[in-house]
C-alpha cells in the first residue's frame, strides 16, 4: 500500500461522508429568517445539525430570487454592529484586559461568520458552502454590497483549506468513474473530449495524475495535474496529447512535465491551498521513479493576448521596451493571419513573450499573468519561452501559440518561493535573461 493510498484510509475513517441528497432529505420548515435565528441560538449539537441541515437544503433548493434573499439577510441582520465596535474599541483602549479584548474581538466579527461554522458542523456541509460561495459571486455582479459576505467566506475558507488538511491522491484509469468524470468536466487547460482522449492521458506507462482533496470533501478534487513521464523537454504540447506518440516505459524517463493543472472548485476561487503543492507531486514522483531528474512544466499563458491588446493604450505613455514589430506579430498569429514562424519572427515573438511573463505587473508588484504568480508562487523559475508550442485555437487567441515552461529545482524551490513572497523577484533562467536583454537593447517605442 503506497502512502497516499494509507493517508486517505485513515482520513476516510475520520471525517464521515454525507450527500447533499442526505442534507435535504432532513430538511425543516420554516422561512430563512427563522432557520438562521434557530440555529445561531441553539446550544445542542444535535437540534443544531437538525435546523443546519434544513437551512442547507433550503439553499440548494432555491431559484435565484431565494437566493438573493438569504444573502440579503446575512448582509443585513447577520452583519456586524458598527457602533457596538467602536465602543468596545474605546473600551479596549482604556483598559487592555483579557475581557475586554474577548468583548472587542466578538464585536468585529460578523454574526454570519459564526451561522456559517455551525452550517458547517454537518457532514457533507463544507462543499454545500463552497457551491454557496459560488453562488454568491453570481449576486455580487448585480450587488455589489453582498460583497461583504465574501470577507467572511474568504477568512474562513483560508482556515478551514489550510494546506495541512489536503491529501494528495493519484488518478489513474482505475479510478471509481464518478471521479474519472470530474477530470473531464473539471480539465481546464486542454479539454479532454471522450472517454478515450482521458484514457490516454491516464493509462499509458508514461502518464500520471495527481489531485488535492481535502477530507471534508472526499469525493471532489480541489486542484489536480497532469503529467507526461519524457526522455527529454517537449517543444510543443502537441508533443505530449498526440495520440499517434509511442509511449515510453516509466523507468526510463529522466524528465516529469505538468502540462496540466486546474483548479477544480469555482467557490474556492482567491483561496491559496498553499506553496509547495508541485513540489509535493515532485517528491512523490522521484520517490517513484528515482531516475527523474528534471521537473518542469509546459503551461499556458491566458493573460498575454489581453495585454497585447492594451497596447494603443500605451500610446500615450510608451513602454520603450515593447516592440512594435512583435505585437503585430503576435496579432497576427492570434488572429490566424500568420501562419508559421521564420527564426527570426519565433524569437521576436520570444522577446515579446518574455517580457510579458518578466515585467508587466499588477499594483502590488506580482505578475500579471495568472499561470506565472502561481508557479513563480510555489517556487519554480521562469526558464524558457516557447513560440509555436500551442497551435489549437485556445492557445493562438489567448498566447498567440506560445507557451512557457517554469522550472521545478527540488534543491532551489524554497529559495525561490521566498525570494518570490519578500520582493517579487521573478527568477529567471540565462536563456530568458538574454531575451529580456535583447529586448532592453532595441529599444523601439510603439
Amino acid at each position: 500500500m503506497s502512502r497516499i493510498s494509507f493517508l486517505q484510509d485513515i482520513l476516510g475513517a475520520v471525517f464521515t461522508r454525507e450527500s447533499p441528497e442526505a442534507l435535504r432529505a432532513t430538511a425543516g420548515s420554516g422561512s430563512f429568517v427563522e432557520l438562521c435565528d434557530a440555529l445561531l441560538s441553539e446550544r445542542g449539537e444535535m437540534s443544531g445539525n437538525r435546523i443546519a441541515r434544513g437551512l442547507l437544503a433550503r439553499f440548494a433548493d432555491a431559484d435565484e430570487q431565494g437566493e438573493r434573499e438569504f444573502f440579503k439577510l446575512l448582509c443585513s441582520r447577520f452583519d456586524i454592529n458598527a457602533e457596538h465596535c467602536v465602543r468596545a474599541a474605546q473600551r479596549y483602549a482604556q483598559e487592555t484586559t483579557v475581557a475586554n479584548l474577548e468583548i472587542l474581538t466578538e464585536s468585529v466579527e460578523p454574526r454570519r461568520q459564526e451561522l456559517l461554522r455551525r452550517l458547517n458542523r454537518v457532514p457533507g456541509a463544507t462543499h454545500e458552502l463552497v457551491r454557496m460561495r459560488e453562488r454568491l459571486f453570481a449576486h455580487v455582479r448585480d450587488e455589489p454590497s453582498l460583497a461583504r459576505i465574501d470577507v467572511d467566506f474568504r477568512h474562513l475558507f483560508r482556515a478551514w483549506f489550510n494546506r495541512g488538511f489536503l491529501v494528495l491522491r493519484e488518478i489513474d484509469w482505475s479510478t471509481p468513474a464518478n471521479l474519472l468524470e470530474k477530470v473531464i468536466a473539471y480539465e481546464a487547460v486542454h479539454a479532454i473530449s471522450s472517454w478515450g482522449a482521458l484514457r490516454s492521458r491516464l493509462q499509458p506507462s508514461d502518464r500520471r495524475c495527481f489531485a488535492f482533496f481535502h477530507p471534508a470533501m472526499p469525493d471532489e478534487p480541489l486542484i489536480f495535474v497532469e503529467v507526461a513521464l519524457t526522455l527529454s523537454t517537449p517543444s510543443s504540447v502537441r508533443e505530449v496529447l498526440s495520440p499517434e506518440r509511442e509511449p515510453i516505459a516509466a523507468e526510463a524517463a529522466d524528465t516529469a512535465v505538468f502540462y496540466s493543472i486546474s483548479n477544480c472548485q469555482k467557490g474556492l476561487a482567491g483561496i491559496s491551498f498553499g506553496n509547495f503543492l508541485i513540489k509535493q507531486v515532485a517528491t512523490e514522483l522521484r520517490i517513484q521513479f528515482p531516475g527523474l531528474n528534471t521537473f518542469r512544466t509546459l503551461s499556458p499563458i491566458p493573460g498575454f493576448m489581453r495585454w497585447v491588446s492594451s497596447m494603443p493604450a500605451l500610446a500615450e505613455s510608451p513602454d520603450e521596451s515593447v516592440d512594435r514589430e512583435a505585437v503585430r506579430l503576435a496579432q497576427a498569429l492570434a488572429t490566424g493571419e500568420v501562419g508559421s514562424l521564420e527564426p527570426q519572427s519565433r524569437t521576436l515573438l520570444e522577446k515579446l513573450v518574455a517580457h510579458y511573463l518578466a515585467r508587466a505587473k499588477r499594483d502590488d508588484g506580482q505578475p500579471l499573468d495568472p499561470v506565472a504568480r502561481f508557479h513563480l508562487g510555489n517556487g519554480a523559475s521562469l526558464d524558457r519561452v516557447l513560440a509555436e508550442a500551442d497551435k489549437f485555437d485556445k492557445g493562438l487567441k489567448q498566447s498567440a501559440g506560445a507557451m512557457v515552461s517554469y522550472l521545478y529545482d527540488l534543491d532551489k524551490v524554497e529559495a525561490n518561493h521566498e525570494a518570490y513572497a519578500s520582493e517579487r523577484a521573478v527568477i529567471r533562467s540565462d536563456v530568458v535573461e538574454e531575451l529580456l536583454s535583447e529586448t532592453r537593447r532595441a529599444r523601439k517605442r510603439i
